[in-house]
């Protein structure tokens, strides 16, 4: 009974885990638009992120309440996209794609256990994984040519718990529940000036994590890039800035979220640069971004960055 007291979690509120399945900067430019031909494109994801709470604030981790958690999270994806030959009519087309996830995640925090004598203390406790993570199904990819400079993207991504999860560990590399998102996108590239001005807007929408009656609250973002394309190397070169807006916009619920609302939201913003050439004679594009949150609450808070490779064939 002494043990047991020594190591039973506080229950809180928070979106769990301090993050949710939405990343940052995934669908932000022109290298993440529906292609309007038919084609098959394989995309190579590569992501480090490190980030830390504030010391004192206590955030979720499978059904434990953690204080000042750090994290390392890297992996990369691989994601198959096929434009099939499928009419829809003038302007339209119509795609579908799957990513599959594979992360390293590292977590380090504090757990502040209650002892015996009414006193409480905190222990340092650490994990690391490396796993599968959760699968993203995209069945249904929408792209609309207002004109040859100028699009709009709609898509329904589902993300699928298939990602390693235990019940009391820091780091695990799924999150237990299915989210829904949908997106809407405009992507303006100039032909003729070389100017990209790309914004998505998407919400999240959380079934609850059965193992620890925890349900995320709906969360709302948008990722936006501004850049300047311009001849170089034998191919296109960009250069510009990528930002993102995040907010939880319902309360957390379940009977694991008994303190009630705990909305997050993160600010980032950072530069981004871009290829598009032939390597070998292979259409290839590249994208390279870092993103520093500059302003976060009730998550982790640091820098995420992205390398994205992108091959059509």
């Amino acid at each position: 009974m002494v043990f047991a007291a020594l190591l039973a979690p506080t229950v809180v509120r928070a979106e769990e885990g301090g993050s949710g399945h939405y990343l940052p900067g995934s669908i932000a430019s022109f290298i993440d638009a529906v292609p309007p031909t038919e084609s098959f494109i394989v995309r190579l994801n590569g992501i480090d992120y490190i980030g830390a709470a504030n010391i004192t604030q206590k955030l979720p981790y499978a059904g434990l309440a953690v204080l000042g958690p750090k994290a390392n999270v890297g992996g990369g994806g691989l994601t198959l996209l096929w434009r099939p030959p499928v009419d829809l009519g003038p302007h339209w087309s119509y795609a579908m794609s799957t990513t599959i996830p594979l992360i390293s995640s590292n977590v380090s925090a504090g757990l502040n256990v209650s002892l015996p004598n009414g006193l409480s203390r905190t222990i340092d406790r650490s994990s690391s994984t490396f796993d599968i993570g959760d699968i993203v199904l995209m069945p249904i990819m929408l792209n609309y040519l207002i004109n040859p400079d100028f699009h709009l993207d709609l898509r329904l991504a589902f993300y699928a718990p298939t990602g390693n999860y235990q019940n009391g560990s820091l780091s695990n590399t799924g999150k237990n529940f299915w989210t829904t998102e949908p997106t809407l996108g405009f992507v303006y590239f100039g032909q003729k000036n070389g100017r990209e001005a790309s914004v998505y807007f998407g919400s999240d929408f959380n079934t609850e994590n059965q193992a620890t009656h925890y349900s995320s609250g709906t969360q709302f973002h948008v990722d936006g890039t501004l850049a300047q394309h311009f001849p170089l190397l034998g191919g296109l070169t960009g250069l510009g800035v990528s930002a993102y807006d995040y907010q939880q916009v319902t309360a957390d619920s379940g009977s694991g979220a008994t303190l009630g609302a705990f909305e997050a939201r993160t600010i980032g913003v950072g530069p981004v640069f871009s290829y598009i050439g032939k390597i070998f004679g292979q259409s290839t594009v590249w994208e390279v971004k870092w993103l520093h949150e500059v302003e976060t609450e009730n998550r982790l808070h640091g820098d995420i960055l992205w390398l994205k490779v992108v091959d059509k064939f």
